[in-house]
Formats: structure tokens, C-alpha cells, sequence
């Protein structure tokens, strides 16, 4: 097939995925526990180190192109050998033929940068790692010569602490709130040690011997390294004090940092007559920000790694405020990695799961079916891997060597758990839409009937009438008496439900207290989004200024990633056993953006892309509320009060849906911009 690049400008271009593998593999080795590297444990795939680039093109005449690579490259026309890497310019003969470039590149990702008049790289060239079929080759913004993949940063701006006090004779920095970045010496002088103790609370930074993080260096040497008279350190930290230590005869002007962060814009806005929920709001975006870096990540104290299970939440929460799809599609191929699969992701069976789920999620919003399309293959060898695990009775279970985690809670996760068919079932869902949509009916209707399948067996199995929900695990074919909230909200969010069981599970087991109670902000997230799905929005509200609201009144400035209100004082920041090992600004403390945002304001997509919505907003116990929120390219705009509901669309198709005297009512919702007013 003819082929030219596409494009107006040229872009650099590799195997699809290997920059975000790559990129992953070195940010899973940056979390260190008191200057000692801590690396992720589970396998970390690595780019292809030999690749071929091919490209068909016709040109009325001959045609001078650049050519750059990150690594060494030989060049083919026609299948012949005209060309190796000793010059960077090469002119190509005019007429119609094809050229393939290979390149070689063990340490960083092989990279192809081609620059001419009419032809040049882009999104129509193709790759091949020599064991695979030609794909499209990958590519993202990188359209300069300097601008290589290799060189990828984050961008970063200089930030200034709040305060500086002397505490036992040393400097303890204050910078305000949570933060991300470089430590700073403007002028450096003298000679001796210096001994650096971070905190996310002002008692991890005075604790010297249990902080988690620190940093030492000698003020000698590090003065040599200075740039214009600063030094930097090397390694960014999550912080919000510092305490520092020097030996007698170092000193410096001031200490500040470089803040690093990826540019986001803040495209959703949420306000309300609660005060406190409008702080939780705001500080919900700030906490999902900070961990929205080169992928989204659980803590950027600890652990600094990309959890498939807390992404899950992560782009649910970013499609209510971002709406940033290259953090979320980096994060996506970052968890698949290559085949040949032998664990699962992070070494957790469920996590394997909420990958499927979250593609699934981001076709819904997005309406990108090329992304899909283009990993659709390791979708299908990850589901190939998954089905394996089946046991006698068609239910999936975890190996010895897997981890069943579902949640910290107190239970067994052994045998068949309920809430891993749950997951599989719409995992299975994904899979049987996208084949469908890639035209692969056959395969689309097999994945389509073992979710059917799996969901009836599941229900008949697992359901328990007597206590009106799903019990917990089965083993060795016996259904174990054990009440958790965990399937039950999965079955009600996923819509596998009847009426009479949903209602069910709300009274007999999402709000019976005697049902073991969820303590992390990853299962409330999905614990309130059931609740406000039932229309128990005033319970929903009042839990957030409760728990969320619990974080604020002890002073944290992003939200954790445990909260147990019973703790006192410094007992809040210990995890896993280790002082201050919680970490205090986590992503899936973020979940009140995705709740003000669907459940609150109301906007949801029925179709991919928002094509197709509803605004079906909530007070909720409110006496007014508004705000902004992404529809896709577009934006959605929510008032509402007790006499009124305005909201301006300015993309797809929209239905309003209130409820007046009990009955839900529907109006058709202007695409052209204006407002629509309905009084109550």
C-alpha cells in the first residue's frame, strides 16, 4: 500500500510502546528508602533493541532528506543495501519505491527521525522487531531533532518555602503543602557534610533516624557541581518539610526547589454552599496532579510505582478534571508490557483485571478506538494467559505465586473470589466489544458468552438470600459463609444486577455495620460511587466530610493513603509496619473529583466520546451547586439550586434527567451553546 507520513511536520517514531516500557522501567527504580534504592519486584520489560522502520512513497522528483537515529542505522531501498550511518543526508530518487531503515539501539528505545521537503517520519510509517508483523510505528510529540524520546523531562519551576525556623540549631523548611521536586542551595560555600531529612508531616522531617527519605553529600564537592552558583540535587522527593544539617563552616544564601510536574490543564471546576466540601474538592485535584507525572502513580513518596489497580481509579478521576490522555495511554501500555506473559500485573491477579476495565472505561470517554486497535493483540494474549486459570468449575483463581488482593482487609482470599469473577466477567465484556469493533465476530461472540456464563454462575453460586448479597469465596467447590461489601459493589457499578438485588445489597450490606467495614480511600472511592448510585447522595456527602474531611482537620494538605479516625497524633503516619511509611498524598485519596463530577453534577457518557450524554445532577443535601467538567473536546457547564437547573454542552448530544415529585424527567439539552433553564 502507498504510504506517505502523514503529517505536515516530522516527528520521531519507534516500535509502538517501547518509550512508555522503557520510560516505565526506569521509573520503577527510582523510589528509594533512606537513600537506598528500593525497585519494583516484578519483572520489568525492556524495549526491542533492533528495529526496522519501512515506508512506501512516490515523488515526482528526487528529493534530499536528514536523517537521525537514536543508535546506529543502515538504510534500504528497494530491499537493497544503499546506505549506512556515516552521513546524515540522502537523497532519494523520485518515483515510487519503498525505503526501510533499521536500527540498533541497546540502551535507550531505537528512534527514527527523517526530515525532508515532502517525506518525512510519521504517523504512516510501520515497525517490525524482526519476530513480530509490521504495526504502525509509535510515535507522540517529539517533532524536533533535539527534541529525542531519550531525552523525555517533565517540566519543572522554581518554588520558594513558606517559612524557615531554626529547630535545634537547624534550618526546618516549610514549603506550605505537599510538593514534588529538587532540593536547591543557592551559593554553596565552605567545606563538610550536609544531611537532608524530608517529611510529608513536620514529624517525619524532625525525625532523623525514621524519616523515609533523606539525602547527604559534601558541600565541597557539591559547590564544584553548582550551575550559576546553585546546586541541585539530584534525585526529586515528595516533601512538605525539610529539616537540614551541616557541619560547622557550610552555609549558603537560601535553599529553595524545582517543582517537576507534567502540564495539565484543570479543565473541570466544582463549587458548592459547603465550604468544606469545596476545600476537599480542590485538594482532591491537587493530590490526583502530583501523582500524574510520567504515568499515574500510587504516592509520590511511596512508592513511586505504576499499580494497575489504583491507575483504574486514577483515569476515572482524570476524565472528571484533566482529561489527559497521554499520562492515561502511557500508564495503559506501561502495565501491559511484552509477552510472553508469566505474571500478573504487579503480581496481582485483580490488577490484571482492572486493565481490561480501565480500556474499557477509556474507550467510553474517549472514543478512540485507534488505541485500542493498536494494542487489541496484547489484550487478547493477556485474556489468553488470564483463561488459563480456570479451575474445574470455570472460575478463575489465584496460582501459589499470585497475589488475590482485592483489598486490606481482614479476610482470605483463597479458592474462587466473587470479586474476581466479577472482574472477569467485564473484563470479558471489553474484550468481546473491542473484537467486535475490529470486525472479529467470532471471537467477539466467544468472549461475549463466557461473560454470560461466568456472570449466571457466579450470581447462582455466590448469591446468599438469607444475608441479601454475594459471599466472598468459594474452595474446593464450597461456597464459604463469609459477607463482604467487595462483589456486591462491583455487580451494582458493572449493572449485574436486578432492582430488588441492588437494593438488597445497599441495606443488608453496604450500610449494615456488622459487615466488615472498609478502611483505605481505594475502596471507599468504590464504596460511595455504589451509594451514590442507589441515590443515597446526602449519606455520600456527609461521609466525605467525614472521612476526607477528617484528613483536612489534621492538617494534611493532600489526601492519604489510609485514614483511620480512631489513630492519635503521629500514629496517622505509620504503614506496613514502618514509621511514616504511609504515604500522605496518594492517588486513590483523590476520589471525591470523580464523585462531585459523575454523581454530584451528573454528567456521564452514553455513547464513546460523549457522542451521546446525560447530565443528571444531585444536590444531594446541597443548597446550590456548579461547575465545569470535560466532555471529551467539548465541556459540560452544571448550576443547580432548589428552584433550578441551568447547563450549557458544547459537544455531543445531551439529555437532562431530575427528578420532580419523585418521577425522573427528561429534556433535550441544546448542542448549540446556549443555556437550558428548567424550573422546579
Amino acid at each position: 500500500m502507498e504510504r506517505n507520513n502523514g503529517s505536515q511536520t516530522a516527528t520521531w517514531i519507534w516500535y509502538p510502546g517501547d518509550f512508555e516500557i522503557r520510560l516505565h522501567e526506569k521509573m520503577s527504580v527510582k523510589r528509594k528508602a533512606r537513600d537506598v534504592m528500593y525497585p519494583a519486584f516484578w519483572r520489568l520489560d525492556r524495549h526491542y533493541s533492533n528495529v526496522r522502520f519501512r515506508c512506501t512513497y512516490d515523488l515526482p522528483q528526487e528529493e534530499q532528506i536528514r536523517i537521525l537515529a537514536e543508535g546506529t542505522f543502515s538504510l534500504y531501498l528497494d530491499g537493497k543495501d544503499n546506505y549506512r550511518s556515516d552521513d546524515s543526508v540522502y537523497t532519494l530518487p523520485a518515483g515510487r519505491h519503498e525505503i526501510t531503515v533499521s536500527v540498533f539501539n541497546d540502551v535507550e528505545v531505537p528512534a527514527l527521525y527523517i526530515e525532508g521537503t515532502n517525506f518525512r517520519t510519521g504517523t504512516c510509517w510501520e515497525a517490525n522487531s524482526y519476530q513480530n508483523d509490521w504495526v504502525a510505528a509509535g510515535s507522540w510529540t517529539f517533532d524536533s531533532p533535539q527534541d529525542r524520546p531519550s531525552r523525555f523531562r517533565l517540566a519543572v519551576t522554581p518554588q520558594e518555602p513558606a517559612a524557615v525556623e531554626i529547630r535545634d540549631g537547624h534550618p526546618l523548611l516549610d514549603f506550605g503543602r505537599e510538593t514534588f521536586g529538587y532540593l536547591r542551595f543557592h551559593n554553596l560555600q565552605g567545606s563538610g557534610k550536609v544531611r537532608i531529612y524530608y517529611g510529608e508531616s513536620e514529624a517525619e522531617a524532625l525525625s532523623p533516624d525514621k524519616c523515609y527519605n533523606l539525602d547527604r553529600f559534601e558541600a565541597g564537592a557539591a559547590a564544584v557541581r553548582a550551575n550559576d552558583g546553585i546546586f541541585t540535587l539530584e534525585d526529586a522527593k515528595a516533601f512538605r518539610y525539610v529539616w537540614i544539617h551541616a557541619d560547622p563552616g557550610v552555609s549558603w544564601d537560601r535553599v529553595s526547589m524545582l517543582y517537576e510536574y507534567v502540564p495539565v490543564t484543570y479543565r473541570s471546576t466544582f463549587e458548592c454552599s459547603d465550604p468544606k466540601l469545596n476545600e476537599i474538592y480542590d485538594m482532591g485535584l491537587y493530590t490526583l496532579h502530583l501523582n500524574s507525572r510520567e504515568f499515574y502513580l500510587d504516592g509520590i513518596k511511596r512508592d513511586r510505582w505504576v499499580w494497575s489497580g489504583d491507575a483504574y481509579q486514577a483515569f476515572l478521576m482524570n476524565y472528571y478534571s484533566f482529561f489527559d490522555l497521554d499520562v492515561t495511554r502511557r500508564t495503559l501500555i506501561a502495565l501491559r508490557g511484552k509477552d510472553p506473559l508469566t505474571m500478573h500485573f504487579n503480581t496481582i491477579l485483580d490488577y490484571s483485571l482492572y486493565w481490561f476495565v480501565s480500556l474499557y472505561d477509556y474507550y467510553l470517554y474517549t472514543g478512540d478506538f485507534a488505541f485500542i486497535r493498536q494494542y487489541y493483540d496484547r489484550a487478547a494474549t493477556l485474556m489468553d494467559f488470564i483463561l488459563k486459570q480456570r479451575n474445574e468449575e470455570g472460575m478463575l483463581e489465584g496460582r501459589p505465586q499470585d497475589w488475590v488482593f482485592v483489598d486490606w482487609a481482614d479476610f482470605k482470599n483463597n479458592g474462587a473470589v466473587s470479586t474476581i469473577q466479577i472482574l472477569l466477567a467485564r473484563s470479558l465484556e471489553a474484550m468481546s466489544m473491542f473484537a467486535g469493533q475490529m470486525g472479529e465476530e467470532e471471537e467477539a461472540a466467544s468472549y461475549g458468552m463466557l461473560a454470560e456464563e461466568l456472570k449466571e454462575k457466579t450470581m447462582r453460586l455466590f448469591w446468599d438470600d438469607e444475608k441479601g448479597g454475594l459471599l466472598h469465596h468459594r474452595v474446593d467447590g464450597v461456597t464459604q459463609p463469609t459477607l463482604t461489601k467487595h462483589a456486591g459493589m462491583f455487580a451494582m457499578t458493572f449493572d449485574y444486577l436486578t432492582p430488588e438485588q441492588r437494593e438488597s445489597v445497599v441495606r443488608n450490606v453496604i450500610l449494615n455495620p456488622d459487615v466488615p467495614q472498609i478502611r483505605t480511600p481505594y475502596m471507599r472511592f468504590h464504596e460511595m460511587a455504589v451509594l451514590c448510585e442507589s441515590g443515597q447522595h446526602d449519606l455520600v456527602r456527609e461521609e466525605m466530610r467525614s472521612y476526607w474531611g477528617g484528613m483536612i482537620a489534621l492538617g494534611a494538605t493532600t489526601f492519604w493513603e489510609e485514614y483511620d479516625p480512631a489513630l492519635a497524633d503521629d500514629a496517622h503516619y505509620d504503614m506496613y509496619g514502618v514509621p511514616f511509611g504511609k504515604s500522605l498524598c496518594h492517588a486513590w485519596g483523590a476520589g471525591p473529583v470523580y464523585l462531585f463530577g459523575k454523581y454530584y453534577l451528573g454528567v456521564k457518557p452514553l455513547s464513546p466520546g460523549y457522542e451521546t450524554f446525560v447530565v443528571e445532577p444531585r444536590l444531594g443535601g446541597l443548597e446550590w451547586m456548579k461547575g465545569k467538567l470535560p466532555l471529551g473536546p467539548g465541556d459540560a457547564e452544571v448550576e443547580m439550586d432548589e428552584r433550578r437547573i441551568r447547563v450549557r454542552a458544547t459537544h455531543g448530544k445531551g439529555v437532562l434527567r431530575y427528578e420532580k415529585d419523585g418521577q425522573t424527567l427528561e429534556a433535550s439539552i441544546p448542542v448549540d451553546g446556549s443555556w437550558l433553564e428548567i424550573e422546579i
